[in-house]
């Protein structure tokens, strides 16, 4: 059984090998051109169009942030366990394993073509793939059947070429290079991908129409709260992306077009020389469950939405605003919602600073109160006014809502589910949110399942801003729960009635335990 395993083993390694050379080079090329044809990534990008909503949602919960990478990770263990099976069907013939991993590298290229905006540019990294692959199997083939076949003379070990010692050194050889050629194209590739990915320093113009002075929040007075303005490095991201979006300011245009009088396109140049605007605006993923990290606060510089749509005379049978971004993702805004006063605009810039890539750059849309999945389009390319019988996008094919503004909702900062805290005064605090609802009233908090107690009150940003409190508490020994609420200038009291973020946003009361010793 040792026999036939251990060989077995070897050649499956050679399989393995042979594909990482490959994945290396097509990563690579995909870096040099367009990184999202990667062969890797085409095909988890395509994993993740074919996944269940629930799955999705679950994945989100369980792994957070780094479900890409876990997503990725399982992409490339399938992947490498039918690469030991090319490097052993190799063994027995060599175009066995050759044409395996031909058809490992086809499905790649496949995913890499089917995308909305493909081009046949983006089959080369897989092409790429597919001859360095099959050239590193046919080396590794070749000396492995050298050395099987020597290893059964009787030719000493340290004899000249030909023999045992010297043919397992011929393995031993080329594995080494494949390997270092794997290692160093891949890091390469990740480098490239990397610095093209980089954040451009633009210079901004001035607001014609700017946010008001952000008043002076919690931060410094109780440490741990969420900051009032969440900086560019630390705001979620969620999207359908696997790579960090390279879309240059070059070239970019905004098109809009459908059931409209005028079709327009706007170079980023255009946009900014138009009269901007610049607000502050919390957004919320519909992902986030309460007490949940998809939620953050920004201030936003850009064009008004309805500017644009102004200027291009919206028709009167219109109720969707389709957009897309420069890869062909698709999010439907209700058009009644975007034009109804709020500050929705085309946001060019973040903080201060130009949009970061990962957050949209060259231009995202924005639209306060609305959930991101139906207003928050980054790397936007095109708007077509239409309507939702016309035309369906994404989320809407997979039965999410098509109308979902954000719920009213409240998270606890400090302290930590299952924290062990000293009796005494304790601190809890965190951040509250009420959109479109008049913005923030009040917090209240709850101890042991107990009545609810007014939290203090950070200062007001506005109906479109999060809002921060804390509650001095005086925590008793012993296992205690804690919870809170809000309550929104409107009246509203957020509800404990608990629902799961599909399909339009989840609801409930953030409530766990900590230990007072």
């Amino acid at each position: 059984m040792r026999t036939r395993l251990v060989p077995n083993l070897l050649w499956g390694l050679t399989g393995v090998l042979s594909t990482l050379v490959g994945m290396a080079l097509g990563h690579l090329v995909a870096a040099l051109l367009v990184p999202s044809s990667s062969p890797v990534l085409a095909v988890g990008s395509q994993v993740i169009d074919a996944t269940p909503t629930p799955m999705k949602e679950w994945a989100i919960r369980q792994f957070g942030s780094s479900d890409k990478l876990i997503l990725i990770g399982s992409v490339m263990i399938v992947v490498l366990l039918l690469s030991a099976v090319a490097g052993v069907l190799a063994r027995r013939r060599f175009a066995y394993g050759a044409t395996l991993l031909v058809v490992l590298v086809a499905v790649a290229a496949l995913a890499a073509l089917t995308r909305p905006t493909a081009g046949l540019e983006d089959a080369i990294p897989s092409i790429a793939a597919a001859i360095s692959g099959v050239a590193a199997l046919a080396w590794l083939s070749r000396v492995g059947h050298a050395a099987h076949a020597a290893a059964g003379s009787d030719a000493p070990s340290d004899a000249t070429a030909g023999t045992p010692g010297a043919t397992r050194r011929a393995v031993l050889v080329a594995a080494g290079v494949l390997t270092a050629a794997a290692a160093v194209m891949g890091g390469a590739g990740r480098w490239i991908g990397s610095y093209r990915a980089r954040d451009v320093d633009i210079d901004l113009p001035t607001a014609k129409d700017p946010a008001a002075a952000l008043p002076k929040g919690l931060d410094d007075q109780v440490p741990g709260i969420s900051k009032f303005r969440t900086p560019n490095a630390d705001f979620y991201r969620v999207d359908t992306r696997l790579d960090v979006p390279v879309v240059e300011v070059d070239g970019w245009t905004l098109t809009i077009d459908g059931d409209v009088e005028n079709e327009l396109e706007f170079t980023f140049d255009d946009l900014m020389g138009m009269d901007l605007i610049e607000r502050d605006i919390t957004m919320t993923c519909v992902s986030n469950s309460p007490g949940g990290p998809y939620v953050g606060s920004a201030l936003w510089l850009g064009v008004r939405l309805t500017d644009l749509l102004d200027m291009a005379k919206v028709g009167s049978g219109a109720n969707q605003i389709y957009s897309m971004d420069f890869d062909g993702m698709t999010i439907s805004t209700p058009l009644d919602l975007a034009t109804d006063g709020r500050d929705a605009m085309i946001a060019i810039g973040m903080n201060g600073e130009a949009l970061p890539r990962e957050h949209g750059f060259p231009a995202r849309m924005i639209v306060p109160g609305l959930y991101g999945f139906i207003s928050g389009t980054k790397w936007i390319k095109k708007i077509t006014l239409t309507t939702y019988d016309e035309k369906t996008a994404y989320w809407t094919d997979r039965d999410w809502a098509t109308d979902a503004p954000i719920k009213i909702s409240s998270r606890i900062d400090i302290p930590n589910a299952l924290d062990q805290l000293d009796a005494g005064e304790n601190i809890i605090g965190g951040v509250a949110w009420a959109q479109q609802k008049g913005g923030i009233e009040k917090v209240q908090v709850r101890i042991d399942g107990g009545g609810w107690i007014d939290a203090e009150m950070g200062p007001d940003a506005g109906s479109d801003y999060w809002r921060q409190w804390f509650y001095k508490w005086d925590a008793q020994p012993g296992r205690r729960s804690v919870a809170c609420r809000a309550i929104s200038g409107d009246g509203e009291t957020q509800t404990a009635v608990t629902a799961n973020p599909f399909p339009n946003g989840a609801s409930g009361i953030q409530e766990f335990f900590v230990t007072v010793s």
